[in-house]
């Protein structure tokens, strides 16, 4: 465990952690004696953020050291020091500024992961004890869900199929007395989701969409939907290797939605939940869907197939249509849908669509706020002529290379009633480069700042 939250008294063997920040740092080494300034001044100590320096006593073992810091609330304060600092135990210092422990918690329980599924960590993470309070509980929390989100997309897809997904949603269920069924197979014909059938029909391993209901009949509706494409080989239009290679994360969108209910659950929130995940594997075989087919959805729209490789989308939209039929206070959708939103944002900025611009307008600030972005991307509907099919109502493809993202979610939106409140994001869920407590691989992204959203929406009086 690398955040060890104590009652009462810290042991005094802990050494503490200076925090500052570039601009507070000569305030903070004024008070310092002439040899621990000269130290700083040789290691380059500035307070600059992710910079940190070690101080030795007169016996040579190591007392103290000095953090670099943004401010006393970033999320990621600390998360370059876990796994860079000798092995110990830590706590924070009061020679500079005092951290959030809220941010503390986060940041440094986020610096500590590994992925150590296959191979084992060359060393353990160094522990920090904070006091244990409602903030670092609630630190502990959110990184304990954004690591839930990078195990399942870091999972190799053999590991991780349709099967094993729906078992972590009964996992889930299970610790919060939830409800889990799934509809399987030829049984998704019968049951009335013949698109997600339709794209998983091709794999030996069956596809199946996941539910999981929980909380009491007499709240609003809080429906969550995560795209849950096990591994994505483009179909029948098949994805070139470079592209193929990290398909495996395109389950993404179901390990956000997942770790968005547990979150909901674990907080109590007034909500009667529905979490819904249409899982299967995007496959090539005799059977698969093909380009230029055409299904009928749940909703009864007509959809004709432009490419197999657009597959999320025509997997989401039965679950969609499922999931307004209850007439949801809110829907929400999580998926790694689009690479257009990703020319557009880059690989940090999820896309956030909706029809509410001043919804949207909140949840962008608070996603600066909290430190977890988003950024909103316009439902623009003179575009809807580009999904426009001449045999079916609409094609899950644009007809032209430009707003990829756009077109995309106004397909979506055609299973939305305009009366529903709705939210889509479209993410990337992937570190394509290390920054500190942010490894190469699995990402969770916008799910604090979906969660304080929703505590806020939904907060007991």
């Amino acid at each position: 465990m690398t955040v060890e939250l104590t009652k009462g008294r810290r042991a005094s063997r802990a050494i503490p952690i200076h925090c500052v920040t570039r601009d507070g740092f000569a305030a903070a080494a004024a008070k310092l004696d002439d040899a621990q300034r000269r130290w700083l001044d040789a290691v380059g100590f500035v307070g600059a953020a992710d910079q940190h320096a070690l101080m030795a006593g007169k016996d040579g073992g190591l007392v103290a050291v000095w953090a670099g810091v943004r401010s006393v609330n970033d999320p990621w304060a600390l998360a370059s020091l876990p796994k860079t600092l000798p092995p110990g135990t830590y706590k924070l210092g009061d020679a500079g500024l005092q951290l959030d422990d809220l941010a503390a918690a986060h940041a440094w329980s986020m610096g500590g992961y590994v992925f150590d599924a296959y191979k084992a960590a060359t060393r353990a993470p160094a522990s920090l004890q904070l006091a244990d309070n409602a903030q670092s509980r609630r630190g502990v929390a959110l990184a304990g869900a954004a690591t839930a989100v990078r195990d399942l997309v870091n999972t190799p897809a053999e590991h991780m199929g349709p099967a094993e997904l729906a078992e972590a949603v009964k996992l889930a269920g299970a610790a919060h007395g939830a409800k889990v069924s799934s509809i399987v197979g030829d049984a998704l014909l019968a049951k009335g989701f013949p698109a997600v059938h339709a794209v998983g029909r091709a794999a030996t391993r069956a596809p199946r969409l996941i539910e999981l209901n929980w909380g009491s009949p007499s709240d609003p509706i809080l429906a969550l939907v995560g795209k849950g494409v096990c591994f994505d080989s483009g179909g029948l239009d098949i994805k070139p290797a470079d592209g193929m290679r990290q398909m495996k994360k395109d389950m993404g969108g179901a390990a956000h939605a997942l770790a968005l209910a547990q979150l909901v659950m674990a907080a109590q929130l007034p909500v009667r939940l529905q979490l819904l995940i249409p899982a299967v594997e995007n496959a090539i075989a005799g059977n698969a869907f093909r380009p230029g087919d055409v299904f009928k959805t749940r909703k009864g729209l007509h959809i004709e197939i432009g490419n197999t490789d657009a597959e999320g989308r025509v997997i989401l939209c039965d679950a969609l249509a499922y999931a307004c039929e209850s007439k949801p206070d809110l829907v929400v959708d999580l998926a790694t849908l689009t690479g257009a939103a990703r020319v557009a944002l880059g690989p940090q900025l999820p896309a956030l669509f909706t029809r509410d611009t001043a919804m949207a307008r909140d949840l962008v600030d608070r996603g600066l706020d909290e430190g977890d972005p988003m950024w909103h991307m316009p439902l623009w509907a003179p575009y809807h002529g580009m999904i426009e099919s001449d045999i079916a109502d609409i094609v899950n493809t644009g007809s032209g290379p430009m707003g990829g993202a756009i077109t995309a979610a106004l397909f979506l939106a055609d299973f939305v009633p305009e009366t529903v409140p709705w939210l889509h994001l479209d993410l990337f869920a992937w570190n394509s480069s290390a920054r500190p407590g942010r490894p190469v691989g699995g990402e969770a992204q916008t799910l604090r700042t979906l969660f304080s959203w929703l505590e806020q929406r939904y907060r007991k009086a």
